[in-house]
Order: structure tokens, then C-alpha cells, then sequence
């Protein structure tokens, strides 16, 4: 298991890491998925993370019930960036390339980075999926948008494919493939129907305010492409946290 540590500041301001984490140095806490460092005690690891524990907006969550249908409208302008991998002992991430943005209500968010977890982090009524990807934006005032797509176990996943021939063991060492692009369009299911709620980072510091985007169609990714990441990377998901007063939201 890595070990990663974040700041909070750090997590709004440096999206470009799997929710902008970054290395530690010195004495910051350890975290992870299992044991001392499991998503039950990342509050307290440190004064840092007590919105892990405290906090009454926190992400992941689950989807059920009949939504309100008033969810904001949002523009998505994704193009190809070169292929560039990341084994971040917590994620695969592949870090992204200028030009790809997402716009909400008529903010627009960057596109810094996409990562996977599995099993899901969100789930449907109850159930989780096989994975699921985070993209990650950033607005130029910090601010984060995350839109996540739910896959669900079938037949092969191509665009996956393309990343996961290129799956770094390395900790922490940006990969990048010659000659080869991809675009995080082609994740996306072709119905851009979403679930909308205000939530929070899913790893610590567990900070607040992010706007989630969770594509209510799933993609498939095979059966192989999941045990493949979950044999590197292992079981990756925080459970799903209270709704609390919270409205989920629903744009068909």
C-alpha cells in the first residue's frame, strides 16, 4: 500500500493528482483502504482529515428514490491528450492534457485527471458496479467538479483496453506511451442523463464543496480488465456516506 498523504489546501488547488493527492514528507499519516490506515479511522489520522469523520456533505453516497429533476445543465468538451499513466498505489490515474473542458451552469471546470476504484464508490440503489472512473476538474478559482461512470461487469471495455496494456507497477512515476492518444470521451455512455448533489473528496482530506456529476447509464469493462486492476491496485472504494439534508438531483 502507498503511502500518500494530502493537504487540504493541496486538494483544491493541485487537482492534477488522483483528487490531488501528493507525496508526503516527514510524519504526515498514512492512509489507505485496510487496516489501521481504512477509510473508518482516516479521521482520525490527523487534525487534517476531520471532515473524514465530521463532515455532513461527504462523497460517496448512495443513488436511490425518485430524484428532483432540476439537476444544472452542463456542456462537455473532451479532445484526445497523449497517453500519460500513473500507478499512484492508491489509483490508475492518467493525467490530462490542456483544452478538455466541462462547464456547469456556465462554470467552467478544467479537466486535470481520470482514475478508477473498484468496486464502485457510489452505488445504486445498494449495489455497487464492478468500477468506477472519477474525472476530475478544476475551475480557476479551485473549486472541483467530479463526473463519475458507473461500469458494470461484461465484455471488454476498448477504451480501457488502451490503458491497460500500458498498467505501470511503479509508485508514482508518470508513464508516458509514444504515439498513443486517447480521449475520455469515448468512456462516457452515449446518453449523458446525470445524477447531480454537492459532495466531498472520497479520500482524505474528504474536503467539501465538490460538485458530483454521476452518469446514471453505465459502460461494461470485462471481468479480466477488472481483476487486472484489482491484482495491482487491490479493493479501492470508501463506503458510501450519509445523505444527511441533502437533495440528489437528476437531469435525463
Amino acid at each position: 500500500m502507498r503511502k500518500l498523504w494530502i493537504t487540504a489546501a493541496a486538494a483544491l488547488l493541485l487537482a492534477g493528482n488522483a483528487y490531488a493527492e501528493m507525496e508526503g514528507h516527514g510524519d504526515a499519516p498514512h492512509w489507505g483502504y485496510t487496516g489501521e490506515g481504512a477509510p473508518a479511522h482516516w479521521g482520525e489520522l490527523d487534525a487534517k482529515y476531520e471532515m473524514c469523520a465530521k463532515g455532513m456533505h461527504q462523497s460517496p453516497i448512495n443513488i436511490t428514490g425518485a430524484p428532483h429533476m432540476d439537476a444544472p445543465a452542463i456542456t462537455m468538451q473532451y479532445q484526445a491528450t497523449p497517453l500519460k499513466v500513473v500507478n499512484n498505489g492508491h489509483a490508475i490515474q492518467v493525467n490530462y492534457g490542456a483544452g478538455s473542458t466541462l462547464t456547469v451552469d456556465g462554470k467552467t471546470y478544467h479537466l486535470a485527471q481520470f482514475h478508477f476504484h473498484s468496486p464502485s464508490e457510489h452505488t445504486q440503489d445498494g449495489k455497487p458496479y464492478a468500477m468506477e472512473a472519477h474525472l476530475v476538474h478544476k475551475a480557476d478559482d479551485g473549486s472541483l467538479a467530479v463526473v463519475g461512470v458507473f461500469l458494470k461487469e461484461g465484455k471488454e471495455n476498448p477504451f480501457l483496453a488502451r490503458i491497460w496494456g500500458h498498467l505501470p507497477t511503479e509508485v508514482n512515476h508518470e508513464m508516458t506511451v509514444a504515439g498513443t492518444e486517447v480521449n475520455v470521451a469515448d468512456l462516457l455512455p452515449a446518453k449523458k442523463a446525470f445524477f447531480n448533489y454537492s459532495g466531498s473528496l472520497t479520500t482524505p482530506p474528504c474536503s467539501e464543496g465538490v460538485t458530483w456529476l454521476v452518469m446514471d447509464r453505465s459502460v461494461e469493462v470485462s471481468k479480466a480488465q477488472a481483476d487486472k486492476f484489482r491484482g495491482l491496485i487491490h479493493e479501492n472504494a470508501r463506503p458510501v456516506q450519509p445523505l444527511n439534508d441533502r437533495k440528489v438531483r437528476h437531469r435525463m
